[in-house]
Order: C-alpha cells, then structure tokens, then sequence
C-alpha cells in the first residue's frame, strides 16, 4: 500500500493509483507524490516471479490408483496489466493455490497411473495450460510447473522396486555375458594368430633348412665332381709302372691279412706285362756276353 506524499517506486514494481476510489492511472518506477485524500487506496504491485508451493495432494488416476503429488507454480504480474492484480482478485496467490490443487487432479483422472510415474513433462505442461486460462483473467502469468515429487501407493512402490531389481539383474547378466563373449572372442583370435604365427615360422624354418641341405648337396656335389676331376687327372698321367707298383702295394697288404686265397682278375696280367718286360734282361746284351 502506497502512502500519501512522495513515493519511490522501483524498478520491478508498478504504483496502481486510484483517485476518489476510481482506477486512475499506473505509474512506472521513479519519484512519485501522491495527494492526500484524492489518491485513496493507491498499491504498488511487484512485477517479480513468484513461486506458489503446492502442498501434497493425492489424487485418482484414471485406473483408479492413488497417488500424492506435490509440485510448485511458477507465476509473475503482467507488465502491462498490474491494475488486474488489483481490480479482478484480492490474493492471486492464495487463489493460484487453490486452483492448482484442483486442476492437478483434473490433469490425473485423465491419465493412468503409469504416465503419471513417467511423463511429468505432460503433467507439468497440462498445469500449465490449464492455470494460464484462469489466471491471465488476474494480470498474472503462469511462467512454468515443475513437480517436486510423486509418490505412488505402497503396494506399487513394492512392485516398482522389485521391477527394478529384476532389471538391473537382467542387465547384469546381460553385461556378464557380453563380456565373457568379448573374452571368448580375444581369446579365439589370439590362439588364431599365434596359431598362424607358429605355422609361419615352421615355414620359415623349413624353408631355411630345406635352402640349407641344397646348399649342403650343391657344395658335396661340387666336391666330388672336383675330387673325381683331379683323380682323372692324375690317372691320366700314371703310366704302367705306376699302376703296377700300386698292385703290388696292394698285394703286400693283402698278404698281411689271414687270407689264403686270392683271385687276380684278367686285368692283373697284362698290367704286369710291361713290368716284367721291363725287368727280363736285354736279348742284345745276352748275345754279347756269349760271343
């Protein structure tokens, strides 16, 4: 309430003047004087949001459930109609109450028990709704409703709780699973690749040691057929007196052995020839000494 004299009206607030009990005029925030006993009645309406509790309120869904619901209303005075504050209700907030307890179980028989434990955005913005078509009538504006907290039946709340216990079971042997299944998985493609990483070295060494005995047969290969052109070679410059010399030193150490018997191949007889041809004296030399 506004006193006569000069009044300072702030910045969120509007001075609704009435002159001789008549509605006059708003003034805006500043330094204003209001007459003695001509400006009666003047009030000064706060243009603020203001938050209205609704106190828990059980209600009816529309599958005969009950539930207690608690909520705030979020409301301001219009800036452009504070006179209606004044002039269309006494206490808009008082009202604003009462008329939230009811649209709220206007917005619940309409809905059944498990909308209203899971779509409060629906209940909030159908409050809304139905608050603003009354209260715009006042000056004021509903800006938004939140609820606070929704509390089902015991009996329910039982139900909800085994419900949920149920689920984060399922979800955990769910999540057991998919790990034991991600293990399986690493564990396949681990053996897989040190499966195959053990065939390629197997391989590898195969390959090498198969490489290494060509190599080896190559070089042995390569030995005997030098070894075997050297002893052609020698061969090829022994004359028949080599060879029988050689006979004969085979023939000592055949002699050493316990053997009694010996063949001789045919060969054996023309080699010797030339040494026994060597070694028969000269027929000229024989004719000389008896002449």
């Amino acid at each position: 309430m506004a006193v006569w004299g000069l009044n300072i009206v702030k910045q969120y607030e509007r001075l609704v003047l009435f002159t001789f009990g008549s509605f006059t005029e708003v003034r805006q925030p500043g330094i204003r004087w209001i007459w003695p006993f001509v400006n009666n009645g003047s009030t000064t309406v706060d243009l603020r949001e203001v938050p209205v509790a609704i106190p828990s309120q059980t209600s009816i869904t529309r599958d005969n459930a009950p539930i207690n619901i608690d909520f705030f209303v979020y409301m301001r005075v219009m800036e452009d109609r504070p006179e209606d504050t004044i002039l269309n209700i006494s206490d808009y907030r008082s009202a604003a109450q009462a008329l939230a307890m009811t649209t709220l179980r206007a917005v619940v028989g309409e809905m059944d028990l498990d909308d209203v434990l899971s779509k409060r955005e629906r209940i909030n913005g159908a409050l809304q709704a139905k608050l603003d078509e009354v209260t715009a009538n006042w000056g004021v504006k509903v800006t938004r409703v939140e609820i606070k907290e929704v509390e089902p039946p015991r009996d329910v709340q039982d139900a909800m709780n085994r419900q949920l216990s149920a689920e984060r079971t399922r979800r955990a042997a769910v999540t057991e699973a998919e790990g034991q299944r991600d293990a399986e998985i690493n564990r396949a493609e681990g053996e897989r690749r040190s499966s195959i990483l053990r065939a390629e070295g197997t391989k590898q060494a195969a390959i090498l040691e198969a490489e290494g005995e060509q190599q080896a047969q190559i070089l042995r290969a390569d030995g005997f057929s030098d070894a075997m052109t050297r002893i052609n070679a020698v061969a090829s410059q022994a004359d028949s007196r080599t060879m029988s010399l050689q006979y004969f030193e085979t023939l000592k150490e055949m002699g050493t052995g316990p053997s009694t018997k010996f063949i001789f191949p045919m060969e054996f007889t023309s080699l010797l020839q030339p040494f026994l041809n060597s070694m028969a004296p000269s027929t000229d030399g024989g004719s000389d000494s008896n002449s």
